[in-house]
């Protein structure tokens, strides 16, 4: 049963969502809320890339031993219950394990081979956390085998979450991609194709910015040091909001550049992390899916057109959504897979979603990660 704390919980994970702190202390101090709302033994909290929905880091509580290859093993390799993958599809992205297996939680094969007999874990319910249509991460909770399961009203309660942890985990992104384009090595921070890093202080003027910033923002139309384009003072606007607590959701507009590229203009307020109360932090980047697609083709040499198919079997969409996308019949989308798999070296979409984690994400799980919610390059 939820807690009566449910409330003073909400409120202040609200506020903590908007603190400007990195996805990974957020995650630790939202876990530490959330317990005293939806009491747990164990819990997981990662960030999840918005386009394929695999996981892409996390921090735990209570598990000794975080086992991190034995859950990527059954997470994307052996089981089907529950998974992140799926749960980002759902219209209600919640699920209670006992619920779904019927009370049969051994029909998991993590719950079954991982969390039983190395954790002593009897219960999970897991969540996504998605703001603008998007899922940023996903979350985890476990009480101990022989203590009460979670309750449909708990479930409610963590759904409705779902929103402000993903304003925490967005924020935190670009928390993340301010303090590398201004604590790197200079040699890192003056490179015109590193990241495109802007602060604001508390009268709205720029106080530091990357040379990338500076080009990106005449791309746009704008004088870094000067008038600033029209999509850079309005998303600064809306950080403002942000931090009053005036909306949930933390500010992204994609614009077209003078050069005819389309890029994606984010924004957050920088509040408590030792720097002024007020601090607004900007970052332009190149509009588009994250590199793990092109990847993949020049991995396995697929064509373009396979390439859109993989798109496709990334997101968990199905043949006749593909088809449909791709205005295709699912007849040739079929014959785009058998083509896919024979290069990938794989024999079912499972295989191919298992081979794609384990080639491009599983090695920079534990590295930083963009705006995007992809990987950031390495230095």
């Amino acid at each position: 049963m939820v807690t009566m704390r449910a409330e003073t919980v909400r409120t202040r994970l609200d506020a903590l969502s908007r603190a400007g702190l990195p996805w990974d202390e957020f995650g630790e101090q939202a876990l530490d809320l959330v317990t005293k709302a939806v009491p747990f033994d164990s819990a997981c909290f990662g960030t999840i890339d918005p386009v394929t929905h695999m996981v892409t880091g996390s921090v735990k509580s209570g598990l000794d031993d975080p086992c991190e290859a034995e859950f990527a093993h059954h997470e994307y390799v052996e089981d089907d219950v529950s998974l992140f993958t799926d749960l980002a599809r759902r219209q209600v992205g919640i699920s209670i394990l006992h619920e779904e297996t019927e009370g049969d939680p051994r029909r998991s094969s993590r719950f079954r081979d991982l969390f039983e007999p190395v954790f002593g874990l009897g219960h999970e319910m897991r969540a996504t956390m998605r703001t603008g249509g998007e899922v940023w991460g996903g979350l985890a909770v476990y009480r101990r085998a022989g203590g009460s399961g979670f309750s449909p009203a708990e479930a409610d309660f963590l759904d409705g979450l779902s929103g402000v942890l993903a304003v925490g985990v967005r924020a935190g992104l670009l928390a993340g991609a301010a303090d590398r384009a201004t604590d790197g090595p200079p040699e890192l921070r003056d490179a015109a194709t590193g990241p495109a890093v802007l602060t604001f202080d508390h009268t709205d003027t720029v106080c530091q910015a990357t040379v990338a910033a500076e080009h990106r923002v005449a791309e746009l139309g704008g004088d870094i040091w000067g008038e600033l384009p029209q999509p850079v003072l309005a998303i600064v606007a809306t950080a403002r909001a942000l931090a009053a607590g005036r909306t949930s959701v933390v500010p992204s507009v994609r614009v077209r550049s003078r050069a005819g590229r389309w890029l994606t203009v984010h924004a957050s307020p920088l509040a408590g992390r030792g720097r002024a109360a007020a601090q607004v932090v900007v970052t332009i980047e190149r509009s588009g899916a994250p590199e793990v697609v092109p990847l993949v083709v020049a991995g396995f040499g697929l064509t373009p057109r396979e390439r859109d198919v993989v798109d496709g079997v990334l997101r968990g969409a199905s043949t006749a959504e593909i088809a449909k996308a791709l205005h295709l019949s699912p007849y040739t989308v079929q014959d785009h897979l058998k083509v896919v798999f024979d290069k990938a070296g794989v024999s079912s979409r499972r295989e191919l979603t298992s081979r794609v984690f384990f080639d491009h994400y599983a090695p920079r799980i534990g590295d930083a990660l963009d705006p995007s919610g992809w990987f950031a390059p390495n230095p």
